[in-house]
């Protein structure tokens, strides 16, 4: 499969939707963020690396961060975290607080923001310093030492989080908060705010499309019973409200991130992360939505 070619005419077929939607405004560090950039990169379990446009520029990985940080939780919490999570697809908004107070305080599942609250929760209980703990893990996944976190973009979204709040308060009020609110709000925050590259986000979830190559990553075990769990949760609550979409156009476990990038993975194959500042009014980007819909079928490799 020559996937150079084919990611050269997915660029060029995706060009008349490049003005579609805008970035997320919400977070003023990702409002002046140059929405007019895209970035690509694939990578095989064999070793082979196929890049477009800007794909070593670096983004804000916002929600894409909660596949690793479930990562790291069930390294240390194992099935006791889905006493206090769910497993559901939300079907709802990512930050919905009516299905929050209907269900009691128990999050649909780690990927929507009340989810990884609670995922945040626990890291602080378990680990001493989770902050250095999950950065050293992130930088074990893509063996680089250069990823960190972007405290701009973690004080921006502090200061604009009244519905984090909201929401972490409603947990608190369910008794699914252990922690003080303020230091569990500053570790998601900074969770979310880590910044990578096409290139380091495809290298990294290598470790979903192939878990056999090293189960060690700075202390964390990806065992093949938890990377299957993590990629069934990606191909049905990943993109949000919209995962039975994505799942009906691309047909790959995913998970995607309001900063605009689109991390993919074909099991055995390759993993793939796009990335394109615009979103669509579900919060996934529409170039990325857009070229991993065209790479699943120029290639007609889908896990379906």
């Amino acid at each position: 499969m020559n996937y150079q070619i084919i990611l050269e005419e997915i660029y060029r077929d995706i060009q008349p939707f490049a003005k579609e939607g805008k970035q997320a405004d919400y977070i003023p560090a990702l409002a002046r963020v140059n929405p007019d950039q895209f970035g690509m990169c694939l990578q095989t379990i064999e070793g082979e690396q196929f890049i477009l446009q800007q794909a070593d520029t670096r983004f804000s990985i916002q929600s894409i961060s909660k596949v690793l940080s479930l990562a790291l939780c069930l390294s240390i919490e194992g099935k006791k975290l889905w006493e206090r999570v769910g497993k559901e697809p939300s079907g709802a908004a990512f930050n919905s607080l009516i299905q929050l107070e209907l269900e009691n305080g128990i999050p649909r599942n780690p990927f929507i923001n009340a989810g990884n609250i609670v995922v945040a929760d626990v890291l602080l209980s378990r680990l001493k310093n989770p902050e250095k703990k999950f950065i050293e893990f992130i930088r074990a996944l893509c063996d680089d030492e250069t990823i960190d976190y972007n405290l701009e973009v973690a004080n921006s979204e502090r200061e604009k989080s009244y519905l984090n709040a909201a929401i972490i308060n409603l947990l608190k009020y369910h008794n699914n908060i252990e922690n003080e609110i303020e230091e569990v709000l500053a570790l998601y925050f900074k969770m979310c705010s880590v910044e990578m590259s096409c290139k380091q986000l495809a290298k990294a979830f290598l470790a979903f499309a192939d878990h056999t190559r090293k189960f060690d990553y700075a202390g964390v075990y990806l065992t093949s019973s938890r990377v299957k769990r993590i990629n069934s949760l990606m191909q049905t609550c990943g993109f949000y409200d919209e995962a039975g979409e994505f799942s009906f156009l691309v047909g790959l476990p995913g998970k995607s991130g309001v900063g605009g990038g689109i991390v993919a993975i074909h099991p055995k194959l390759y993993s793939v992360a796009v990335w394109s500042p615009r979103l669509n009014p579900k919060g996934n980007s529409i170039m990325g939505m857009k070229a991993l819909e065209l790479l699943t079928t120029k290639t007609e490799e889908s896990i379906f």
